[in-house]
This record gives C-alpha cells, sequence and structure tokens, in this order.
C-alpha cells in the first residue's frame, strides 16, 4: 500500500538538491520500468532535485524517443559509473522490481549500498528495503509513481514530459489500456496526463508503430507455427532464426499476446533461445484466474503477474518445451 504520512513526510526530507539520488529499475527494462523511472526523474526535476537513472542493460529503441530516456545509464556498458554512482548515493528508488535479483549485475551494488531505499513496485512478493509502497492490484508501476505524486501533494508540478513517459509507461503494461487491470482510475490518471501535454496517437505511434523488417519476419515464422493444446498456445523461436533475420532487442516483444488473442485459448506461452548465452527466456501470459505467476515460479525459476510472467530454462528448447507441456497439464489438474 502507499506509504504512511509519517513515511511520505521522512521521503520528502530526504529529496534535497544536496542529495544524491538514483533511480534503478530492472533487468531489460520494458516500457513501464522506462516509463516509470523517467517519469521520476522528471517529477525530481520539478522540485529542482537531479537524480540519475541506470538500467542493468539496454533496452529497445521504441523506448528511447522518450524525454531523456537517451541520458540513462546502461550499467553493462559504463559499469564504473554506475558502480559510483549507487555506492555515492544517498537514495535509491527501486521501480518495477521486487528482489535485487532481479535487476543483474545492479544487485549486488543496491544490497551494499548505504542509501536510503525507496521501493514502488506492483510485483507480488517484494524484498524488505527501508521504504516500501507495494500494491499488486495497480496494473503499472507508472501509475504508482503517479499516486506517489500525488500523495506527495504535488500533482501541479506534472508536465508533458512527465505525462508523456508515465503514460508510456501505463500503456505498455495494460496492453493498451486490455488487461483486467486497468481500473477506472487508471482511466482517470491517463485523462488527467492527457490533459498535462501527452499526446496519445503520437505516442501510440513512437511505441509501436515500429515494426523492422526483421521484426515482421520473426513474426511471421513463430506465427506460422504455433500450436495449441487444451486451450493452451505454444511458440518459439531458435537462436540461428533470430540470427538468420537480424534479431534486435526488443524485436519480439508483445509477440507472447499474439497466442492469447486466439478463441478459447486460456494462457499463451512465448520460448526463445537466449541469443547469447545458454538458457531459454520464457515469457507467459494467460486470462482470468489461470495464475501464470505461480505457474512460473514453480517451476521456471520466474514470477510476475497473475495474467503475465517471466521464467527461464537451462534445458534445451525442445527439451523445456516438453517440460513445459507436462508441467501445464500437472498445473490445470490441481
Amino acid at each position: 500500500m502507499m506509504f504512511t504520512p509519517a513515511e511520505l513526510l521522512e521521503i520528502n526530507a530526504l529529496l534535497t538538491p544536496e542529495n544524491r539520488i538514483v533511480i534503478l529499475t530492472h533487468y531489460n527494462p520494458d516500457g513501464d520500468a522506462i516509463g516509470s523511472s523517467l517519469g521520476l526523474k522528471h517529477y525530481l526535476q520539478a522540485k529542482g532535485i537531479h537524480a540519475d537513472v541506470i538500467v542493468p542493460n539496454d533496452f529497445p529503441k521504441f523506448l528511447k524517443w522518450m524525454p531523456e530516456a537517451k541520458k540513462a545509464i546502461i550499467g553493462e556498458y559504463k559499469r564504473k559509473v554506475a558502480f559510483d554512482l549507487i555506492n555515492e548515493a544517498d537514495v535509491i528508488f527501486c521501480l518495477d522490481f521486487n528482489s535485487s535479483a532481479r535487476i543483474g549485475l545492479l544487485g549486488d551494488w543496491l544490497v551494499r549500498a548505504r542509501a536510503k531505499k525507496i521501493l514502488i513496485d506492483h510485483h507480488q512478493q517484494p524484498e524488505e528495503f527501508d521504504y516500501v509502497y507495494s500494491d499488486t492490484v495497480i496494473p503499472a508501476t507508472s501509475q504508482m509513481i503517479y499516486h506517489f505524486i500525488e500523495a506527495m501533494d504535488d500533482e501541479k508540478l506534472v508536465n508533458k514530459d512527465m505525462a508523456e513517459c508515465l503514460y508510456t509507461g501505463i500503456m505498455t503494461d495494460t496492453g493498451g489500456f486490455r488487461f483486467r487491470s486497468t481500473s477506472a482510475t487508471t482511466h482517470r490518471i491517463i485523462a488527467n496526463l492527457i490533459e498535462k501535454g501527452a499526446d496519445p496517437s503520437l505516442i501510440t505511434s513512437n511505441t509501436w508503430d515500429t515494426n523492422t523488417v526483421s521484426r515482421l519476419h520473426l513474426l511471421a515464422l513463430i506465427l506460422g507455427r504455433i500450436e495449441v493444446v487444451n486451450n493452451v498456445a505454444v511458440l518459439y523461436l531458435t537462436r540461428d532464426e533470430l540470427k538468420e533475420y537480424g534479431f534486435q532487442k526488443g524485436d519480439t516483444e508483445g509477440f507472447v499476446n499474439y497466442g492469447l488473442s486466439i478463441v478459447g485459448v486460456k494462457m499463451s506461452a512465448f520460448f526463445m533461445e537466449d541469443l547469447y548465452e545458454d538458457f531459454i527466456k520464457i515469457s507467459f501470459r494467460s486470462k482470468d484466474d489461470v495464475d501464470v505467476n505461480q505457474f512460473s515460479r514453480k517451476y521456471f525459476n520466474g514470477g510476475g503477474h497473475i495474467n503475465a510472467a517471466g521464467g527461464k530454462s537451462y534445458e534445451s528448447l525442445q527439451g523445456t518445451i516438453e517440460t513445459f507441456r507436462a508441467r501445464v497439464e500437472e498445473f490445470v489438474e490441481e
């Protein structure tokens, strides 16, 4: 839940121009991770406070149009800069992740940092931090940033840059406002962001109308062999296929949702061989009360939300898919 009034006073006292502030988000940052981080950065700037956004690794080009996105420090490219900032920080905001294990190489640095650590996140089972605002009902961390700004009585500071970033984060994490976690409150906040300068048409175009030929080739490939068994859709891509079509980060974003769009399908799983390391990256999506968070945690070293989760496997691609088929039958029976 939201920080208590006493915690808000303490956090407000920490937010001064003199304090060094860092904003961290999770590995393989998505629209909500980047949108919430940049939205918070612009909010602090509006208060006259500088903050550095650090991400563990690079993020898709279709998110780099957002104001100051290209100023984010990418940990895997600038390790010393990232380490020094985290080590010397007075305040660290932790956005859109629930565990230090979710931020890659930054995790150990975060744990050892002397800074006050403030978590704002909507995933289940958060670790302990100095201050925690956790709410699994809210569909996007970007929406939580807006609620935080409201709680700080600073809604008047929301400007166009802030609005564009937060709108993007909410739009992407709700699947374009389609997921059932999207609430009336979400739509009211979206209306407020539009009034503050967010342009829905421009944001949608900048974020989603960015297909490359390689992405469309990969999409055509998986759609041509999609399988549906017992109301479960299975999609996959091999490492060789990614190389053949010139895969770039973000090219497979949203592919798993195509399985879920099939009539009668309650769960979709997308399996992809990592391009550089020896593991299988898995994305799960579901409808209604099919809990892919629980499924992924139990069988595939992952987690997330009830209807959207991720996982990882160290079996071969085919071995992983066979294991999935066996496990999903057990899961359905349970």
